[in-house]
């Protein structure tokens, strides 16, 4: 069992490296044989149900696998037909659209969880009772065939661009993460960061925040994130002395806010990309004060917890030093630095991180605590494909998901319908495009949160005169936040897990940590210069610095604490502070500066008294 798990998984892990280079294959064929292997993974991997045997798959286990792997070789073998009877699908290709459906459904469930799954039920239901729903939802109704046929037979549902970008960048960007996890990448972000920042006050939770930054933006799974540098990171911020519900929150915003961290953002940079027609290197630089805002959020809040609470960090002896850390696994910073110049030098993404996955293998031959052998590069294969089969599941389900929306025109619907809940205003309409886009991202990665928000929440904006880019900015901000916005917030539920912590609880600190990532994408909706965009260099290094003071103040107002204890008066000041010193303006800048001048004041003088009276 574990060999021919094995063998299918590094095959199509193979197929997929080498197609990046050679080029796909037809487009429906090429993301049916990528979904179809992935299927029978997932049949083969995950039991049905919690009291099925977990170690080995049952008869119907391999059944549904191999109705998997028909699934391909219909379309492989059929294919000139069913692309001559588009609209007419015949008798097998109702019997087959129907089936992958089911085992799209049966599939997702196993993986992905039964929120997902519950989700596409709806849709499919809504797509057959149109004309018996109200009339604000209502559509003319589509038969069954018609339904199965057209997510099946097509690149408009299952088939679609949710899992045409799981069969190239998505799986690509996990394999190399594979790899450099096998190499030792995510040590040498531990180290470096533990080497940093260990020592200061509450030093193991900024380790979790740098180190799950990075790692974050890397490996596009807020939730493997969680639990692979948390495993490490929480048991450190419990000894320190931070609550078990802080630890797992500061380790599930960390983690989620690699989703929004330059360079790779978790591979949705590409399918932002791809879907607006804009390069890639202008959606990665417009990232950039966004993802440094939301950081500096998470850290001042986390650095002012441990004053408050009097948190040491780690004492030196028990920290390594930088030179030791580089000198050991330095070297497999070279793979990054070379995906980024490829990235940014024009290459497509697929090449790029096809090459970074060539150059890990290479470079980590440099030493022997990194070394690959070939035991360890088909571990690599194999890890890369297990790691891309819940997202992969995840874009297939979300495909059913668009494929009704573009089949009923539920798209169009929604956006009048967050329109005239906006009731003309923009304000208004940015809310509640936020609240839909929150409820959409629930329970979902972020690349399929993404396509899903982006194409039924972002054209609201788009109608205001709004810029696509900064409308898809926008949703997709909050649609990464659903992760951690109870009550179902994935990462936040992984990193009460293992804090032992209680999960709403979690979820709610983790969104105040995240405070950042909820007020500024209003900001450059209405000033799209924090995203760089037609601004001149002063301008955007001016709102920059504001705006990370504005981040701090609002840090302050969350945990009512400076350099002692703020009263209700001064939390007040210091969240007004905040907002207008995020907002860019002149005016607003000056005020914003001396709002969070008189709190620095106050919290000065207040110091000094207690030093005297102390004294």
């Amino acid at each position: 069992m574990a060999r021919l798990v094995m063998i299918i998984s590094v095959s199509l892990a193979l197929f997929h490296l080498i197609t990046s280079f050679t080029g796909p294959l037809v487009t429906l064929q090429h993301r049916a044989l990528h979904t179809g292997v992935v299927m029978a993974l997932v049949f083969l991997l995950y039991p049905s149900r919690k009291n099925a045997p977990q170690t080995r798959a049952t008869i119907i286990d391999f059944l549904l696998a191999i109705l998997s792997i028909a699934t391909i070789v219909y379309i492989f073998t059929d294919y000139m037909g069913i692309v001559n009877r588009a609209g007419l699908p015949s008798q097998n290709d109702i019997i087959f659209s129907l089936l992958m459906v089911l085992l799209v459904l049966e599939g997702g469930r196993r993986v992905v969880g039964n929120g997902l799954t519950v989700l596409c039920t709806l849709f499919l239901l809504y797509a057959y009772f149109g004309p018996y729903l109200p009339r604000v939802v209502a559509h003319r109704g589509y038969q069954i065939d018609d339904i199965a046929s057209y997510l099946y037979l097509t690149t408009e549902g299952i088939f679609g661009t949710a899992i045409g970008v799981s069969a190239t960048y998505i799986f690509l960007f996990i394999l190399f993460g594979a790899f450099l996890n096998r190499t030792g990448m995510g040590q040498l972000f531990n180290d470096s960061a533990m080497a940093i920042s260990g020592h200061t006050a509450g030093g193991p939770a900024k380790v979790a925040v740098v180190s799950s930054g990075f790692l974050g933006s890397i490996n596009g799974s807020a939730i493997a994130n969680v639990v692979t540098t948390g495993s490490f990171t929480i048991p450190l911020m419990k000894k320190t002395g931070y609550s078990k519900n802080f630890a797992g929150a500061v380790e599930a915003a960390a983690s989620v806010g690699g989703q929004i961290l330059p360079p790779v953002m978790g591979a949705t940079a590409f399918i932002m990309a791809e879907t607006l027609g804009m390069p890639y290197a202008q959606i990665a630089i417009a990232a950039i004060i966004p993802g440094i805002l939301y950081y500096m959020g998470v850290l001042t809040v986390v650095h002012l917890r441990a004053k408050k609470l009097g948190l040491k960090g780690l004492s030196r002896k028990e920290l390594p030093r930088m030179k030791d850390v580089l000198k050991e696994r330095g070297h497999l910073l070279i793979p990054l630095i070379i995906l980024i110049y490829m990235l940014f030098g024009g290459f497509t993404p697929i090449y790029a991180a096809a090459w970074a996955i060539i150059s890990t293998v290479v470079i980590s031959l440099l030493r022997a605590t990194t070394r690959m052998n070939l035991k360890g590069l088909f571990r690599a294969l194999e890890d890369g494909t297990r790691s891309a089969l819940g997202v992969a599941m995840a874009c297939a389900m979300v495909g059913i998901i668009v494929g009704v929306a573009s089949l009923t025109g539920f798209g169009l619907k929604m956006t009048s319908a967050i329109l005239i809940l906006g009731n003309d205003t923009l304000i208004l309409t940015l809310f509640f495009t936020m609240i839909a886009s929150i409820i959409l991202g629930m329970g979902l990665p972020s690349i399929p949160t993404y396509i899903i928000t982006s194409s039924m929440a972002a054209p609201a904006l788009v109608q205001f005169g709004v810029e696509p880019f900064v409308s898809h900015m926008f949703v997709f901000y909050f649609g990464i936040l659903a992760n951690l916005t109870p009550p179902v917030a994935l990462a936040a539920f992984a990193g009460a897990g293992l804090a032992g912590g209680e999960p709403n609880k979690t979820g709610f600190i983790s969104l105040k940590l995240a405070a950042a990532g909820i007020l500024v994408p209003y900001v450059f909706v209405y000033s799209p210069e924090m995203l760089m965009q037609d601004a001149d260099a002063l301008s955007i290094l001016l709102i920059a610095i504001t705006a990370i003071i504005g981040v701090m103040a609002l840090a302050i107002a969350l945990e009512g604490y400076l350099l002692e204890n703020l009263n209700w008066v001064l939390r007040v000041i210091s969240a007004i502070a905040a907002v207008v010193l995020v907002i860019p303006g002149m005016l607003s800048d000056a005020i914003g500066i001396v709002l969070f001048a008189i709190v620095i004041a106050t919290q000065i003088i207040k110091r000094k008294r207690m030093t005297q009276a102390e004294a």
